[in-house]
């Protein structure tokens, strides 16, 4: 079964080649880049499964095309990339184009687009504006896509990408063989060096341009954050409304953004345990406080004996996967209470089944490329971690989620998956720092935040000098839901009429 623990957390800085933040118009090697009209057509072939292919009809009436950037800006005159756009029409009189990143890094903007459209079909948001996602380098549809292992081994789980966040022991040759079997599927070892945040933020800007809008307005969730973060360091002046939903914060390096998340998780566990514990037959009892010494008792001996799940064996790492795909959301902690049950009666469907549908698989076993995608594009964004490193990252994991912990000493063979990556990573930490022109954007961020912690939010929302909108609950991602009033119409008067809450304003769940 894949691991996706490390995955679901998830989660010197290179120069944007050509032009540098804040200029005016881009240099003339790119020009028809920035001048080419997108050919919009049915999005019949933007879509990689049948689970994608049915999520895009939630968005009737969807056209979709192909823009062309440079594989290396430092190089426009040389390999191209195709990216899959998607496009919306505003369902009253639109007033221009709202660019949305659904998160990740990995995920479809293209499908990502039509969720957000169907959680805001009754939003002033989608009144006024042509929604518009795309699916970022190497994702979805876009090419070259990532491609590392096939769907066969996705649900054996015999190409594990990363060991952060899991028990997987790895030698430097399976994180070299990593990296081969990606370069192998993906296009060539040249292309793994082009996927990281800052290209892709470059190419937002040319889809700006390719809308025909002078400044870009964007919603941005999660990994979606950073990008909106980088594309705003990178082109200030080219902003006119950005909200930032999940945030990420510029200024954690990649062991302590870990290691925050996973502190994340285990709050979200905790409050996940006292709900189970005013139900009747709790597997984890009825004092949440003893709820993670039971889950430990519960799923630890996995490790050397794993149970049957969906055709397939649920070890510790995916047992643990399981719960933590569902602690995104309030409304999957019974799916998450029935797992834990079915563990001890020696069966992992319904956790495997959280995983499935977390990954986006379909009953046809066909997966998106979503975590695939997902590692490559961090091994040029994060900070590579020593083999020492990695194991400190996992002692501090298992001291902040205590729930992971799997009770024996996995700290050596915590390698980095991107250790033989055939580049150093651009992004940078601290990013989006000192950024000068920038117009003012909104900052959207949970108190109970599973996966990307409320402080976070307020560092990007000072980093930025962000207006702060704050909501009271837990879960991960908010806007784009339709279902929050207050902050339905906070946002919605932000990106319609740049109109900011004031300082403190709040919405609760």
């Amino acid at each position: 079964m894949l691991a996706l623990t490390g995955i679901l957390a998830a989660c010197a800085p290179a120069q944007p080649g050509g032009q540098g933040p804040g200029t005016g118009s881009p240099s003339a090697d790119l020009d028809g880049f920035y001048e080419q009209e997108l050919a919009w057509e049915t999005c019949a072939d933007y879509t990689t499964t049948d689970i994608e292919a049915s999520l895009l009809e939630l968005a009737p009436g969807a056209e979709c095309a192909r823009m062309e950037v440079p594989l290396d800006y430092g190089e426009p005159e040389g390999e191209r990339a195709s990216v899959a756009v998607m496009r919306v029409a505003a369902r009253g009189e639109s007033t221009g184009s709202l660019v949305h990143n659904p998160g990740g890094p990995g995920g479809s903007g293209v499908v990502g687009a039509a969720l957000a459209f169907a959680g805001l079909a009754e939003s002033e948001i989608t009144e006024r504006f042509d929604l518009v996602g795309f699916d970022p380098r190497g994702v979805g549809a876009t090419q070259p896509a990532v491609d590392c292992y096939t769907d066969e081994e996705a649900d054996t789980g015999v190409v594990p990408l990363g060991s952060q966040g899991t028990t997987a022991q790895f030698t430097e040759d399976d994180t070299r063989a990593i990296m081969e079997r990606c370069a192998e599927g993906s296009g060539g070892s040249e292309v793994l060096p082009h996927l990281g945040t800052r290209d892709t933020a470059r190419d937002m800007d040319v889809l700006r341009a390719s809308l025909g809008e002078e400044r870009l307005t964007y919603f941005g969730q999660s990994y979606g954050t950073r990008l909106g973060s980088v594309y705003a360091e990178q082109f200030p002046e080219r902003v006119r409304a950005m909200v930032l939903d999940g945030a990420m914060s510029p200024l954690e390096g990649s062991f302590e953004r870990r290691v925050n998340a996973y502190a994340g998780f285990q709050g979200a566990f905790d409050e996940m345990a006292a709900f189970c514990a005013a139900e009747a037959d709790c597997p984890l009892g009825t004092d949440p406080g003893q709820a993670t010494e039971k889950f430990q008792e519960i799923v630890r001996p996995l490790r050397d004996d794993p149970v049957p799940a969906l055709g397939q064996e649920l070890d510790f790492d995916g047992a643990v996967g399981g719960v933590i795909a569902g602690l995104y959301t309030t409304e999957s902690w019974p799916r998450i209470i029935e797992g834990i049950a079915e563990v001890e009666e020696g069966s992992g469907d319904a956790l495997m089944q959280l995983i499935y549908d977390f990954g986006m698989r379909g009953p046809d076993g066909a997966w998106p490329n979503s975590l695939e995608a997902n590692h490559a594009i961090n091994c040029m964004d994060e900070e590579r971690l020593t083999p020492e490193q990695g194991g400190e990252l996992r002692e501090s994991t298992y001291d902040q989620a205590p729930f992971m912990d799997p009770g024996v000493d996995v700290t050596d063979g915590a390698r980095d998956g991107c250790e033989h990556w055939p580049a150093e990573p651009g992004l940078g930490f601290p990013y989006a720092e000192g950024v000068e022109g920038l117009p003012d954007t909104l900052v959207v961020s949970i108190t109970g935040d599973p996966t990307t912690p409320h402080a976070g939010g307020i560092e990007l929302a000072d980093t930025l000098g962000s207006a702060l909108l704050t909501v009271e609950g837990t879960g991960h991602g908010i806007v784009s839901l339709g279902t929050n009033e207050c902050v339905d119409q906070a946002a919605a008067a932000y990106l319609i009429d740049l109109e900011v809450p004031e300082e403190g304003a709040t919405c609760t769940l």
